[in-house]
Protein backbone atom coordinates (compact mmCIF):
# COMPACT_ATOMS: atom_id res chain seq x y z
CA UNK A 1 0.00 0.00 0.00
CA UNK A 2 2.76 2.43 0.96
CA UNK A 3 4.73 1.56 -2.16
CA UNK A 4 1.65 2.17 -4.29
CA UNK A 5 1.13 5.54 -2.60
CA UNK A 6 4.75 6.51 -3.17
CA UNK A 7 4.42 5.45 -6.80
CA UNK A 8 1.26 7.50 -7.28
CA UNK A 9 2.87 10.55 -5.68
CA UNK A 10 5.88 10.13 -7.93
CA UNK A 11 3.69 9.84 -11.00
CA UNK A 12 1.65 12.88 -9.94
CA UNK A 13 4.83 14.90 -9.46
CA UNK A 14 6.08 13.84 -12.91
CA UNK A 15 2.79 14.84 -14.55
CA UNK A 16 2.77 18.16 -12.69
CA UNK A 17 6.35 18.84 -13.78
CA UNK A 18 5.64 18.15 -17.45
CA UNK A 19 2.42 20.17 -17.50
CA UNK A 20 4.01 23.12 -15.66
CA UNK A 21 7.01 23.05 -17.97
CA UNK A 22 4.77 23.15 -21.04
CA UNK A 23 2.73 26.02 -19.64
CA UNK A 24 5.92 27.96 -18.97
CA UNK A 25 7.16 27.06 -22.46
CA UNK A 26 4.02 28.55 -24.04
CA UNK A 27 4.43 31.67 -21.95
CA UNK A 28 8.10 32.00 -22.84
CA UNK A 29 7.46 31.50 -26.58
CA UNK A 30 5.88 34.98 -26.73
CA UNK A 31 9.39 36.46 -26.37
CA UNK A 32 10.42 35.04 -29.74
CA UNK A 33 13.78 33.68 -28.58
CA UNK A 34 15.20 30.14 -28.68
CA UNK A 35 13.92 27.99 -25.80
CA UNK A 36 15.28 24.83 -24.17
CA UNK A 37 13.09 22.59 -22.01
CA UNK A 38 14.55 21.29 -18.75
CA UNK A 39 12.27 18.97 -16.75
CA UNK A 40 13.97 19.70 -13.42
CA UNK A 41 14.73 23.11 -11.94
CA UNK A 42 18.26 23.80 -10.75
CA UNK A 43 16.89 25.41 -7.59
CA UNK A 44 14.90 22.32 -6.65
CA UNK A 45 16.31 21.48 -3.21
CA UNK A 46 16.03 17.71 -3.64
CA UNK A 47 17.67 17.76 -7.06
CA UNK A 48 20.40 20.14 -5.92
CA UNK A 49 21.26 17.78 -3.07
CA UNK A 50 21.52 14.63 -5.20
CA UNK A 51 22.67 15.69 -8.66
CA UNK A 52 26.34 15.83 -7.66
CA UNK A 53 26.14 12.19 -6.57
CA UNK A 54 23.79 11.06 -9.33
CA UNK A 55 25.59 12.32 -12.42
CA UNK A 56 28.82 10.35 -11.84
CA UNK A 57 26.63 7.22 -11.95
CA UNK A 58 24.57 8.31 -14.95
CA UNK A 59 27.70 9.25 -16.88
CA UNK A 60 28.80 5.62 -16.78
CA UNK A 61 25.80 4.65 -18.88
CA UNK A 62 26.13 4.81 -22.66
CA UNK A 63 23.21 7.19 -22.98
CA UNK A 64 23.05 10.59 -24.66
CA UNK A 65 21.14 12.66 -22.13
CA UNK A 66 20.85 15.59 -24.53
CA UNK A 67 20.13 19.02 -23.10
CA UNK A 68 19.16 17.44 -19.76
CA UNK A 69 22.72 16.17 -19.43
CA UNK A 70 24.06 19.69 -19.99
CA UNK A 71 21.80 22.08 -18.11
CA UNK A 72 20.74 20.02 -15.10
CA UNK A 73 24.25 20.06 -13.61
CA UNK A 74 25.27 22.63 -11.03
CA UNK A 75 27.66 25.14 -12.60
CA UNK A 76 26.80 24.00 -16.14
CA UNK A 77 27.81 27.38 -17.61
CA UNK A 78 31.51 26.70 -16.93
CA UNK A 79 31.48 23.36 -18.75
CA UNK A 80 29.39 24.98 -21.49
CA UNK A 81 31.97 27.77 -21.98
CA UNK A 82 29.62 29.76 -24.18
CA UNK A 83 28.76 26.87 -26.54
CA UNK A 84 25.03 27.39 -25.97
CA UNK A 85 25.22 31.00 -27.09
CA UNK A 86 27.17 29.96 -30.17
CA UNK A 87 24.38 27.45 -30.82
CA UNK A 88 21.30 29.50 -29.97
CA UNK A 89 22.48 33.09 -30.30
CA UNK A 90 23.06 35.98 -27.88
CA UNK A 91 19.77 35.43 -26.04
CA UNK A 92 17.89 32.23 -25.25
CA UNK A 93 16.04 30.75 -22.27
CA UNK A 94 15.87 27.64 -20.13
CA UNK A 95 12.28 26.65 -19.35
CA UNK A 96 11.64 24.48 -16.29
CA UNK A 97 8.50 23.47 -14.37
CA UNK A 98 9.23 26.28 -11.91
CA UNK A 99 10.48 29.18 -13.98
CA UNK A 100 11.95 30.77 -17.08
CA UNK A 101 15.61 31.74 -17.10
CA UNK A 102 16.79 33.99 -19.90
CA UNK A 103 20.51 33.76 -20.76
CA UNK A 104 22.08 36.90 -22.27
CA UNK A 105 25.50 37.29 -23.91
CA UNK A 106 25.40 40.67 -25.64
CA UNK A 107 27.45 43.66 -24.38
CA UNK A 108 24.72 46.25 -24.83
CA UNK A 109 22.00 44.08 -23.33
CA UNK A 110 24.14 43.11 -20.33
CA UNK A 111 24.94 46.78 -19.72
CA UNK A 112 21.23 47.56 -19.66
CA UNK A 113 20.54 44.71 -17.24
CA UNK A 114 23.20 45.98 -14.83
CA UNK A 115 22.31 49.67 -15.14
CA UNK A 116 18.49 49.43 -15.05
CA UNK A 117 18.48 48.28 -11.47
CA UNK A 118 14.77 48.87 -10.86
CA UNK A 119 13.75 46.96 -14.00
CA UNK A 120 16.18 44.07 -13.55
CA UNK A 121 16.33 43.40 -9.83
CA UNK A 122 18.82 41.46 -7.77
CA UNK A 123 16.86 38.45 -6.42
CA UNK A 124 17.66 39.09 -2.77
CA UNK A 125 15.72 36.02 -1.66
CA UNK A 126 18.40 33.85 -3.30
CA UNK A 127 21.00 35.47 -1.02
CA UNK A 128 19.07 35.24 2.26
CA UNK A 129 21.28 32.34 3.34
CA UNK A 130 24.05 34.90 3.84
CA UNK A 131 22.16 36.43 6.77
CA UNK A 132 23.94 34.21 9.28
CA UNK A 133 24.51 37.14 11.63
CA UNK A 134 22.15 39.73 10.19
CA UNK A 135 21.11 41.58 7.03
CA UNK A 136 23.95 42.59 4.72
CA UNK A 137 24.57 44.40 1.45
CA UNK A 138 23.92 41.22 -0.55
CA UNK A 139 20.40 40.86 0.85
CA UNK A 140 19.47 44.55 0.94
CA UNK A 141 16.62 45.74 -1.24
CA UNK A 142 17.37 48.52 -3.69
CA UNK A 143 15.86 51.08 -1.31
CA UNK A 144 18.17 49.91 1.49
CA UNK A 145 21.23 49.19 -0.65
CA UNK A 146 22.68 52.76 -0.82
CA UNK A 147 22.79 52.91 3.00
CA UNK A 148 24.74 49.64 3.13
CA UNK A 149 27.01 50.60 0.25
CA UNK A 150 27.94 53.99 1.69
CA UNK A 151 29.06 52.46 4.98
CA UNK A 152 30.60 49.35 3.42
CA UNK A 153 32.75 51.39 1.05
CA UNK A 154 34.40 53.15 3.99
CA UNK A 155 36.61 50.26 5.22
CA UNK A 156 38.15 49.76 1.78
CA UNK A 157 40.32 52.86 1.98
CA UNK A 158 44.01 53.29 1.21
CA UNK A 159 45.04 52.88 4.85
CA UNK A 160 43.38 49.46 4.93
CA UNK A 161 44.92 48.58 1.55
CA UNK A 162 48.38 49.36 2.89
CA UNK A 163 47.73 47.00 5.79
CA UNK A 164 46.44 44.30 3.40
CA UNK A 165 49.63 44.69 1.35
CA UNK A 166 51.90 44.41 4.39
CA UNK A 167 50.04 41.40 5.76
CA UNK A 168 49.95 39.61 2.40
CA UNK A 169 53.69 40.14 1.94
CA UNK A 170 54.43 38.76 5.40
CA UNK A 171 52.10 35.78 5.01
CA UNK A 172 53.69 34.90 1.65
CA UNK A 173 57.15 35.16 3.17
CA UNK A 174 56.16 32.57 5.76
CA UNK A 175 54.50 30.45 3.05
CA UNK A 176 57.76 30.44 1.06
CA UNK A 177 59.67 29.31 4.14
CA UNK A 178 57.39 26.26 4.26
CA UNK A 179 57.47 25.64 0.50
CA UNK A 180 61.09 26.48 -0.34
CA UNK A 181 62.90 23.69 -2.24
CA UNK A 182 60.22 21.20 -1.26
CA UNK A 183 57.07 19.51 -2.53
CA UNK A 184 53.89 21.44 -1.83
CA UNK A 185 51.50 19.11 -0.03
CA UNK A 186 48.36 21.18 -0.61
CA UNK A 187 48.13 24.39 -2.61
CA UNK A 188 44.40 24.64 -1.82
CA UNK A 189 44.85 24.40 1.96
CA UNK A 190 47.76 26.82 2.02
CA UNK A 191 46.08 29.49 -0.10
CA UNK A 192 42.99 29.20 2.11
CA UNK A 193 45.14 29.66 5.22
CA UNK A 194 46.92 32.64 3.72
CA UNK A 195 43.67 34.31 2.68
CA UNK A 196 42.13 33.58 6.08
CA UNK A 197 45.06 35.14 7.92
CA UNK A 198 44.90 38.30 5.81
CA UNK A 199 41.17 38.65 6.43
CA UNK A 200 41.43 37.89 10.13
CA UNK A 201 44.31 40.30 10.62
CA UNK A 202 42.43 43.03 8.76
CA UNK A 203 39.44 42.45 11.01
CA UNK A 204 41.30 42.12 14.31
CA UNK A 205 44.39 44.21 13.45
CA UNK A 206 46.83 41.53 14.58
CA UNK A 207 49.07 39.25 12.55
CA UNK A 208 48.82 35.48 12.72
CA UNK A 209 51.43 32.86 12.06
CA UNK A 210 50.99 31.07 8.74
CA UNK A 211 50.23 27.36 9.08
CA UNK A 212 51.26 25.32 6.04
CA UNK A 213 50.10 21.82 5.19
CA UNK A 214 53.84 21.16 4.70
CA UNK A 215 54.88 22.06 8.24
CA UNK A 216 51.90 22.25 10.61
CA UNK A 217 52.66 24.02 13.88
CA UNK A 218 50.94 24.10 17.20
CA UNK A 219 48.33 26.79 17.07
CA UNK A 220 48.48 29.83 19.28
CA UNK A 221 46.20 29.82 22.28
CA UNK A 222 45.94 33.55 22.83
CA UNK A 223 42.83 35.64 22.35
CA UNK A 224 43.70 36.86 18.87
CA UNK A 225 44.18 33.33 17.56
CA UNK A 226 40.78 32.48 19.03
CA UNK A 227 39.22 35.04 16.71
CA UNK A 228 41.07 33.60 13.71
CA UNK A 229 40.25 30.00 14.61
CA UNK A 230 36.58 30.78 15.18
CA UNK A 231 36.45 32.54 11.81
CA UNK A 232 38.13 29.57 10.14
CA UNK A 233 35.58 27.13 11.57
CA UNK A 234 32.72 29.39 10.48
CA UNK A 235 34.03 29.79 6.93
CA UNK A 236 34.98 26.14 6.53
CA UNK A 237 31.43 25.13 7.44
CA UNK A 238 29.49 28.11 6.15
CA UNK A 239 27.11 26.07 3.99
CA UNK A 240 25.80 24.15 6.99
CA UNK A 241 25.63 27.38 8.97
CA UNK A 242 23.60 29.01 6.19
CA UNK A 243 21.02 26.26 5.72
CA UNK A 244 20.60 24.90 9.24
CA UNK A 245 18.98 26.97 12.02
CA UNK A 246 21.53 27.49 14.79
CA UNK A 247 19.31 25.73 17.35
CA UNK A 248 19.49 22.49 15.30
CA UNK A 249 23.27 22.46 15.65
CA UNK A 250 23.05 22.21 19.43
CA UNK A 251 20.40 19.51 19.79
CA UNK A 252 21.35 16.61 22.02
CA UNK A 253 21.53 14.13 19.12
CA UNK A 254 23.51 16.51 16.86
CA UNK A 255 27.00 15.24 15.94
CA UNK A 256 29.98 16.80 17.77
CA UNK A 257 31.08 18.62 14.61
CA UNK A 258 27.75 20.50 14.54
CA UNK A 259 28.06 21.48 18.18
CA UNK A 260 31.62 22.68 17.62
CA UNK A 261 30.39 24.78 14.70
CA UNK A 262 27.64 26.33 16.81
CA UNK A 263 30.18 27.14 19.51
CA UNK A 264 32.56 28.73 16.98
CA UNK A 265 29.70 30.73 15.41
CA UNK A 266 28.70 32.12 18.81
CA UNK A 267 32.33 32.82 19.68
CA UNK A 268 32.91 34.70 16.44
CA UNK A 269 29.81 36.80 17.03
CA UNK A 270 31.01 37.66 20.53
CA UNK A 271 34.37 38.76 19.15
CA UNK A 272 32.60 41.05 16.68
CA UNK A 273 30.36 42.51 19.40
CA UNK A 274 33.37 43.09 21.67
CA UNK A 275 35.26 44.81 18.85
CA UNK A 276 32.27 47.04 18.13
CA UNK A 277 32.08 47.92 21.81
CA UNK A 278 35.81 48.75 22.01
CA UNK A 279 35.81 50.86 18.84
CA UNK A 280 32.71 52.78 19.91
CA UNK A 281 34.23 53.55 23.32
CA UNK A 282 37.54 54.59 21.74
CA UNK A 283 35.78 56.96 19.39
CA UNK A 284 33.79 58.53 22.24
CA UNK A 285 37.05 59.19 24.12
CA UNK A 286 38.70 60.79 21.08
CA UNK A 287 41.03 57.88 20.37
CA UNK A 288 41.90 56.64 16.88
CA UNK A 289 40.84 53.03 17.42
CA UNK A 290 42.63 49.95 16.11
CA UNK A 291 42.40 50.89 12.43
CA UNK A 292 40.54 47.68 11.62
CA UNK A 293 37.50 47.25 9.38
CA UNK A 294 35.34 47.70 12.47
CA UNK A 295 37.01 51.07 13.11
CA UNK A 296 35.93 52.22 9.69
CA UNK A 297 32.37 51.03 10.25
CA UNK A 298 32.12 52.93 13.52
CA UNK A 299 33.70 56.09 12.08
CA UNK A 300 31.23 56.01 9.18
CA UNK A 301 28.36 56.41 11.62
CA UNK A 302 26.97 59.29 13.57
CA UNK A 303 29.26 59.43 16.60
CA UNK A 304 26.72 61.14 18.80
CA UNK A 305 24.23 58.32 18.19
CA UNK A 306 26.65 55.42 18.49
CA UNK A 307 25.40 52.76 20.81
CA UNK A 308 27.27 52.19 24.03
CA UNK A 309 28.94 48.94 24.84
CA UNK A 310 26.09 48.02 27.19
CA UNK A 311 23.60 48.11 24.29
CA UNK A 312 25.92 46.74 21.63
CA UNK A 313 24.00 43.52 21.11
CA UNK A 314 20.63 45.09 20.49
CA UNK A 315 21.01 48.82 19.83
CA UNK A 316 21.19 50.65 16.54
CA UNK A 317 22.62 53.74 14.90
CA UNK A 318 20.46 56.60 13.72
CA UNK A 319 22.65 56.80 10.64
CA UNK A 320 24.52 54.01 8.93
CA UNK A 321 23.75 50.46 9.94
CA UNK A 322 22.15 48.69 12.86
CA UNK A 323 24.33 46.46 14.97
CA UNK A 324 22.87 43.35 13.35
CA UNK A 325 23.63 44.84 9.94
CA UNK A 326 27.22 45.56 11.00
CA UNK A 327 27.66 41.95 12.08
CA UNK A 328 25.97 40.71 8.92
CA UNK A 329 28.24 42.78 6.72
CA UNK A 330 31.40 41.77 8.59
CA UNK A 331 30.47 38.14 7.89
CA UNK A 332 29.66 38.96 4.25
CA UNK A 333 33.08 40.61 3.80
CA UNK A 334 34.84 37.56 5.21
CA UNK A 335 32.72 35.10 3.24
CA UNK A 336 33.06 36.99 -0.06
CA UNK A 337 36.77 37.67 0.38
CA UNK A 338 37.96 34.26 1.55
CA UNK A 339 37.33 31.48 -0.95
CA UNK A 340 37.18 33.86 -3.92
CA UNK A 341 40.78 34.97 -3.38
CA UNK A 342 42.00 31.57 -2.17
CA UNK A 343 40.51 29.71 -5.15
CA UNK A 344 41.84 32.28 -7.62
CA UNK A 345 45.32 31.95 -6.11
CA UNK A 346 45.09 28.16 -6.45
CA UNK A 347 44.06 28.36 -10.10
CA UNK A 348 46.83 30.88 -10.81
CA UNK A 349 49.56 28.82 -9.13
CA UNK A 350 48.68 25.70 -11.13
CA UNK A 351 48.46 27.69 -14.36
CA UNK A 352 51.86 29.23 -13.64
CA UNK A 353 53.26 25.74 -13.07
CA UNK A 354 52.00 24.77 -16.53
CA UNK A 355 53.54 27.91 -18.05
CA UNK A 356 57.10 28.51 -16.75
CA UNK A 357 57.57 31.15 -19.46
CA UNK A 358 54.89 33.28 -17.76
CA UNK A 359 56.72 32.96 -14.45
CA UNK A 360 59.90 34.28 -16.10
CA UNK A 361 57.90 37.08 -17.75
CA UNK A 362 56.43 38.21 -14.44
CA UNK A 363 59.83 37.90 -12.74
CA UNK A 364 61.31 40.42 -15.20
CA UNK A 365 58.97 43.03 -13.73
CA UNK A 366 60.01 42.18 -10.18
CA UNK A 367 63.78 42.38 -10.50
CA UNK A 368 63.93 46.16 -10.18
CA UNK A 369 61.53 46.46 -7.23
CA UNK A 370 61.51 45.38 -3.62
CA UNK A 371 58.22 43.77 -2.59
CA UNK A 372 58.21 44.49 1.12
CA UNK A 373 55.98 45.81 3.91
CA UNK A 374 55.58 49.55 3.91
CA UNK A 375 55.94 50.24 0.18
CA UNK A 376 52.37 49.63 -1.03
CA UNK A 377 51.84 53.07 -2.57
CA UNK A 378 55.12 52.98 -4.50
CA UNK A 379 55.19 49.36 -5.65
CA UNK A 380 51.61 48.13 -6.13
CA UNK A 381 50.84 50.45 -9.10
CA UNK A 382 54.02 49.27 -10.88
CA UNK A 383 53.28 45.54 -10.81
CA UNK A 384 51.13 45.41 -13.95
CA UNK A 385 52.27 41.91 -14.92
CA UNK A 386 51.36 40.51 -11.51
CA UNK A 387 47.93 42.05 -11.88
CA UNK A 388 47.68 40.70 -15.43
CA UNK A 389 47.99 37.17 -14.02
CA UNK A 390 45.01 37.92 -11.78
CA UNK A 391 42.92 39.43 -14.59
CA UNK A 392 43.61 36.55 -16.97
CA UNK A 393 42.92 33.89 -14.35
CA UNK A 394 39.60 35.54 -13.51
CA UNK A 395 38.75 35.77 -17.20
CA UNK A 396 38.86 31.99 -17.64
CA UNK A 397 37.99 30.93 -14.08
CA UNK A 398 35.56 33.48 -12.57
CA UNK A 399 34.36 32.48 -9.08
CA UNK A 400 30.77 33.13 -10.23
CA UNK A 401 30.21 32.46 -13.97
CA UNK A 402 26.78 34.16 -14.02
CA UNK A 403 24.99 36.79 -11.93
CA UNK A 404 21.21 36.35 -11.75
CA UNK A 405 18.76 39.20 -11.98
CA UNK A 406 14.97 39.16 -11.97
CA UNK A 407 12.56 41.21 -14.02
CA UNK A 408 10.14 43.44 -12.15
CA UNK A 409 6.39 42.90 -12.21
CA UNK A 410 6.20 44.69 -15.58
CA UNK A 411 7.40 43.50 -19.02
CA UNK A 412 10.78 45.02 -19.96
CA UNK A 413 12.09 45.97 -23.39
CA UNK A 414 15.66 44.82 -23.95
CA UNK A 415 17.69 45.56 -27.06
CA UNK A 416 19.85 42.62 -28.10
CA UNK A 417 21.87 43.40 -31.20
CA UNK A 418 19.45 44.79 -33.75
CA UNK A 419 16.37 43.31 -32.04
CA UNK A 420 14.24 44.72 -29.26
CA UNK A 421 12.75 41.92 -27.19
CA UNK A 422 9.94 42.15 -24.68
CA UNK A 423 11.12 40.25 -21.61
CA UNK A 424 8.33 38.76 -19.53
CA UNK A 425 7.69 40.03 -15.98
CA UNK A 426 8.79 38.03 -12.93
CA UNK A 427 11.32 35.78 -14.66
CA UNK A 428 15.05 35.24 -14.26
CA UNK A 429 17.53 36.96 -16.53
CA UNK A 430 21.12 35.78 -16.36
CA UNK A 431 23.97 37.81 -17.88
CA UNK A 432 26.33 35.09 -19.14
CA UNK A 433 29.56 36.54 -17.79
CA UNK A 434 31.86 33.64 -18.61
CA UNK A 435 30.45 33.32 -22.13
CA UNK A 436 31.34 36.98 -22.73
CA UNK A 437 34.83 36.53 -21.28
CA UNK A 438 35.69 33.73 -23.71
CA UNK A 439 33.81 35.06 -26.75
CA UNK A 440 36.17 34.99 -29.79
CA UNK A 441 34.50 38.19 -31.04
CA UNK A 442 36.17 40.12 -28.24
CA UNK A 443 39.15 37.98 -27.19
CA UNK A 444 41.86 36.71 -29.49
CA UNK A 445 42.79 33.08 -28.71
CA UNK A 446 39.98 33.30 -26.20
CA UNK A 447 40.52 29.91 -24.53
CA UNK A 448 44.27 30.38 -24.10
CA UNK A 449 45.56 31.53 -20.68
CA UNK A 450 47.76 34.43 -21.76
CA UNK A 451 48.40 37.12 -19.13
CA UNK A 452 50.46 39.17 -21.60
CA UNK A 453 47.24 40.06 -23.44
CA UNK A 454 46.59 42.55 -20.62
CA UNK A 455 49.78 44.56 -21.24
CA UNK A 456 49.80 47.30 -23.87
CA UNK A 457 52.29 46.58 -26.65
CA UNK A 458 52.29 49.76 -28.74
CA UNK A 459 55.50 51.07 -30.33
CA UNK A 460 55.89 53.64 -27.54
CA UNK A 461 55.32 51.07 -24.78
CA UNK A 462 56.64 51.98 -21.36
CA UNK A 463 59.59 50.12 -19.87
CA UNK A 464 59.16 47.04 -17.70
CA UNK A 465 57.82 48.11 -14.34
CA UNK A 466 55.89 51.02 -15.82
CA UNK A 467 53.67 49.20 -18.30
CA UNK A 468 50.00 49.99 -18.66
CA UNK A 469 47.17 47.51 -18.46
CA UNK A 470 44.79 47.04 -21.36
CA UNK A 471 41.20 48.12 -20.80
CA UNK A 472 38.87 45.49 -22.32
CA UNK A 473 35.96 46.44 -24.52
CA UNK A 474 32.99 47.69 -22.47
CA UNK A 475 30.72 45.00 -21.04
CA UNK A 476 32.92 42.06 -22.04
CA UNK A 477 34.70 41.47 -18.72
CA UNK A 478 33.09 41.23 -15.27
CA UNK A 479 35.55 39.97 -12.64
CA UNK A 480 33.86 41.94 -9.85
CA UNK A 481 30.39 42.24 -11.38
CA UNK A 482 29.41 45.55 -12.98
CA UNK A 483 27.04 48.47 -12.63
CA UNK A 484 26.08 50.26 -9.41
CA UNK A 485 25.99 47.01 -7.41
CA UNK A 486 29.52 45.86 -8.20
CA UNK A 487 31.84 44.37 -5.58
CA UNK A 488 33.16 46.94 -3.06
CA UNK A 489 36.08 44.65 -2.17
CA UNK A 490 37.66 44.57 -5.64
CA UNK A 491 40.75 46.58 -4.63
CA UNK A 492 41.23 44.43 -1.51
CA UNK A 493 41.50 41.25 -3.61
CA UNK A 494 43.79 42.91 -6.16
CA UNK A 495 46.22 44.14 -3.53
CA UNK A 496 46.36 40.77 -1.80
CA UNK A 497 46.85 38.82 -5.04
CA UNK A 498 49.52 41.14 -6.43
CA UNK A 499 51.47 41.08 -3.16
CA UNK A 500 51.42 37.26 -3.14
CA UNK A 501 52.52 37.04 -6.79
CA UNK A 502 55.26 39.62 -6.24
CA UNK A 503 56.73 37.74 -3.29
CA UNK A 504 56.30 34.33 -4.90
CA UNK A 505 57.86 34.96 -8.32
CA UNK A 506 60.68 37.35 -7.52
CA UNK A 507 63.07 34.64 -6.36
CA UNK A 508 61.10 31.38 -6.67
CA UNK A 509 59.54 29.18 -9.33
CA UNK A 510 56.70 26.67 -9.18
CA UNK A 511 57.32 23.37 -10.98
CA UNK A 512 55.08 20.34 -11.52
CA UNK A 513 56.53 17.01 -10.41
CA UNK A 514 56.60 14.53 -13.28
CA UNK A 515 55.80 10.85 -12.89
CA UNK A 516 58.40 8.40 -14.24
CA UNK A 517 58.48 8.65 -18.03
CA UNK A 518 56.09 11.61 -18.15
CA UNK A 519 56.97 14.29 -20.71
CA UNK A 520 56.63 18.01 -20.14
CA UNK A 521 53.79 18.17 -22.64
CA UNK A 522 51.93 15.37 -20.84
CA UNK A 523 52.52 17.13 -17.54
CA UNK A 524 51.15 20.41 -18.86
CA UNK A 525 48.06 18.65 -20.19
CA UNK A 526 47.58 16.97 -16.81
CA UNK A 527 47.62 20.36 -15.10
CA UNK A 528 45.06 21.71 -17.53
CA UNK A 529 42.87 18.66 -16.96
CA UNK A 530 43.03 19.38 -13.22
CA UNK A 531 42.14 23.08 -13.47
CA UNK A 532 39.28 22.38 -15.87
CA UNK A 533 37.83 19.66 -13.63
CA UNK A 534 35.77 21.93 -11.38
CA UNK A 535 32.59 21.92 -9.38
CA UNK A 536 30.31 24.68 -8.17
CA UNK A 537 29.22 24.51 -4.55
CA UNK A 538 29.00 28.20 -3.73
CA UNK A 539 31.94 29.24 -5.90
CA UNK A 540 33.94 27.73 -8.74
CA UNK A 541 36.77 25.54 -7.47
CA UNK A 542 39.00 22.67 -8.57
CA UNK A 543 37.67 19.26 -7.59
CA UNK A 544 41.01 17.55 -7.09
CA UNK A 545 44.12 19.64 -7.52
CA UNK A 546 46.15 16.98 -5.70
CA UNK A 547 46.31 14.85 -8.84
CA UNK A 548 49.24 17.11 -9.85
CA UNK A 549 52.05 17.56 -7.34
CA UNK A 550 53.99 20.82 -7.33
CA UNK A 551 57.22 21.99 -5.79
CA UNK A 552 58.65 25.43 -5.12
CA UNK A 553 62.33 26.10 -5.83
CA UNK A 554 64.43 29.16 -5.16
CA UNK A 555 66.25 30.60 -8.18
Amino acid sequence: MILHLIGLLGLAYLVWSLVSMELNYRRASTMGIPLVRLPVDGQNVLWASIEGHLWPLLDRLSIDWGTFGIYSRRGWSFKDNGDSHRRYGPIWALVTPVGIYVQVADPGAINEVFQRRTDFIRPVEMYKVLEVYGPCISTATWAEWPRHRKVLATPFNEKIMSFVWDESVEQTRQLLEAWADDQILSVAKDTRNLSLNVLAATGFRKSYRFHSANHPHDKETNESSGYRDALQTVLDNCILLMVAPRRFLTLSFAPPSWKNLAKAADKFKQYMVDMLDEETKALKHGKTGSGSIMTSFVRAMDQAEAVSGENATSGSMSKGLTVDEILGNIFAINFAGHDTTANTLSFAIYLLAAHPEVQDWVSEELQSVAVAPGNYKDIFPRLSRCKAVLLETLRLFPPIPSLPKWTSDQPQLLKVGERTITILPDIGIYPSLLAMQVDPQYWEDSFVWQPSRWIQTSSNMSTVGNEQLVTPLPNTYFPWSDGPQNCPGAKFSQVEFVAVMGMLLKNHRIHPIAAPGETQEQLRNKIWDAVRDVDMVLLLRMKDSHRVQLRCDRV
